[in-house]
């Protein structure tokens, strides 16, 4: 054999080397890839958050008080969570999400809360008595008015609502 062959011999048995060296992970990624597609078209892979507000009220202030508490009912249709990161409206002054905890035996402390989650394939309950939204109120309001509202979300676009102003004990009617 001459010096040659044996070089090619060499470099054969090289490329022979490398290729069963690389055959092992460009198979093991075209089964993940084919495996991760399957499960994406069958929908196992679920599907992202689907918000819409089912319910809107705005408590109805006592005596002309200049706050308020304003309550949604979001539905999450999609698999993913979802945050509501704000609440905001073009005819109330500010909006803030706040929530009860407890202050010491038969009381609760309100206190502001950067988000509330919305389940996914569930529901975010908001009431006057647990997560709501404090409202300041800018002009008198009366019982079956109006007031229209934008919820923010974190991965969602924006949602527009009309709040419905409710006596306080109406809040879930």
């Amino acid at each position: 054999m001459t010096d040659s062959t044996h070089r090619s011999a060499g470099i054969r048995r090289s490329v022979t080397a490398l290729a069963r060296a690389a055959l092992a992970p460009v198979a093991a990624s075209a089964l993940a890839l084919g495996g991760l597609t399957a499960w994406t078209a069958v929908g196992a892979a679920g599907s992202p958050p689907r918000l819409d507000v089912i319910a809107a009220r705005l408590l109805l202030p006592f005596n002309d008080n200049e706050v308020t508490a304003a309550v949604f009912r979001i539905r999450n249709t999609g698999d993913a969570d979802d945050e509501l990161t704000g609440v905001t409206s073009p005819v109330m002054g500010s909006a803030m999400l706040t929530g009860d905890s407890p202050a010491r035996e038969g009381a609760a402390r309100m206190r502001m809360v950067d988000a509330a989650t919305v389940p996914g394939r569930g529901e975010l309950a908001m009431s006057p008595y647990g997560l709501d939204v404090m409202v300041e109120v800018r002009e008198p309001l009366r019982e079956g008015q109006e007031i229209p509202f934008v919820l923010h979300f974190r991965d969602s676009e924006r949602i527009r609502t009309m709040a419905v102003v409710v006596r306080p004990g109406d809040w879930t009617s």
